[in-house]
Formats: C-alpha cells, structure tokens, sequence
C-alpha cells in the first residue's frame, strides 16, 4: 500500500503555489494573429505539463477525502449506500447497486487499483465514516485538462455542507496544487440532478455530444460543463463564504446560496 500524504486545504489561505500561476487564463486579451493575419490562441510561452495528481488526504473543515482503500472503507461506503430505499441513485452510474457487502468490497477494490479514474473516499468528520466517494479522471497533463467524475454520494451526503466541500477540495486541488487549467464535469444529459448540481458549482454548460457512449446497454448523449482557472479565483471565494459557519443559522439551514454568492 502506498504511503497517504496529507494536505490541509485551509478557507481562508489564498496563496497560489508560483508553479500554477503561468497556467491562468488570458480571456480578457484580443486574440492574436499569425503571419498570415488569422486568429489564433493566445499565447502560452511558458506552459509546462501539469504533474498527475497524487495519493495525497485533503483536509477540509466538515470532512475529508482520503484515497480509496477497501480494507478501510468498503463497509462503510457500503452501510451508507445501503441506507437508499431503492436503486435509483445508480441509474446514470456504470456500476451498482450492489446486493451485498462482498459485492461492493469487490468494487471498492477496483476503485482502489484504478489509476485513472483516481477514487477519492468522502469522510464525514462528524461520524469518522466513509459516506461517499469520487475521482479525478480523463487526466490531461500535457494540455491542463482534468475531470471530476463518478461522483457516488449516499443519500446522507445530498445536500449537504459536506457534499459540498468535498467537491471543493478536490477543485481547489486540481486548480492550485496541480495547475490545471480546465477543469470538466460530464454526465447523461438525461440526468437532471447531475446537471443542476454542476450549474450550482459554478460549472458552464458547453452542449451536448449526441451518442457519446453505450452503457448498461443503452445509449448516453453526454451534457459536458467547465470551470476554467481564469474563473477559479472567484468561484473559490464563493465557495469560502458559502461554508463559513456564519452562513447557516442555528438549525443548519444556509443563510445565502451558493448561486446567490457566485451572482
């Protein structure tokens, strides 16, 4: 087993390592021309492929993700799953639901070899518990380009500050530690949820690639959304106020939405 390394993900530190800060986007610049006076992209001199991301356990202030490990967090991932009255929490998922515990420790194994896809465990740190989980994949080094995806969370976790945050980590982590300059969320276009759930995060929706993929034996048209990391900065700071414990009253009930501070 490899080791874990631990990397706190503070609210309120808003320092950019100096290796990510040639990877900002330059949205606000007339685009350039070549010799022959067409446009083109704009510049990026300097730009180096980005490192793959790590093993590492990013600490937040409601929970924690931690690389998968079956040993570690197959039966809690499967209790929490269990809770669900009914299967329909995998419809636009590739796997699942699973009829027992052996079967999802079997799972959980999978997600713990996998390379890309790289399988992160949500910790509740209320609870201690594993309540959900989700990876980084389709990583693109040479060209900056990362997505967040499988994202399973247990009926426990929706809507929720630790559902939240969790998505949080993972994007501040993509964006400062790594230096990726996009950051992408797909899903079946079908699935409403998913979609309003990106919206929420600040994700702009792109379109719609039509027969993208063949799952569960059935055809996917696949909703695709971004963030990009000239937009991060912003976003970032909505996140932070959103999960101030200022911004939820006495009974846990948020004061201002997310969307409301992203407006």
């Amino acid at each position: 087993m490899m080791p874990r390394k631990r990397y706190r993900l503070n609210h309120s530190n808003r320092k950019r390592p100096a290796d990510a800060n040639h990877a900002m986007s330059q949205d606000n610049k007339s685009p350039a021309t070549n010799a022959w006076n067409q446009p083109i992209g704009f510049p990026l001199p300097d730009w180096q492929a980005r490192p793959l991301p790590q093993r590492i356990v990013l600490e937040g202030s409601y929970c924690r993700l931690e690389p998968v490990n079956a040993e570690r967090h197959a039966a809690d991932l499967y209790q929490a799953f269990a809770q669900a009255p009914d299967g329909s929490d995998w419809t636009y998922m590739t796997g699942g639901p699973f009829p027992d515990q052996a079967s999802y420790r079997n799972h959980a194994q999978a997600l713990e070899k996998s390379e890309d896809p790289l399988h992160y465990a949500v910790i509740d740190k209320a609870s201690g518990r594993a309540v959900g989980t989700l990876a980084l994949m389709r990583i693109e080094p040479k060209h900056g380009v990362i997505e967040v995806g499988h994202v399973a969370l247990s009926r426990q976790l929706k809507r929720t500050r630790v559902a939240t945050e969790a998505q949080f980590l993972l994007m501040r982590y993509a964006f400062e530690q790594l230096g990726y300059r996009r950051y992408e969320w797909k899903c079946d276009s079908l699935n409403t949820p998913s979609r309003n759930a990106a919206l929420r995060l600040g994700f702009s929706f792109e379109g719609i690639f039509r027969q993208a993929i063949v799952y569960r034996g059935r055809n996917r048209d696949t909703a695709w959304f971004s963030i990009i990391d000239g937009e991060w900065p912003a976003l970032r700071g909505a996140f932070e106020r959103w999960l101030s414990p200022t911004n939820f009253d006495s009974q846990g009930q948020q004061r201002q939405s997310l969307s409301a501070l992203r407006a």
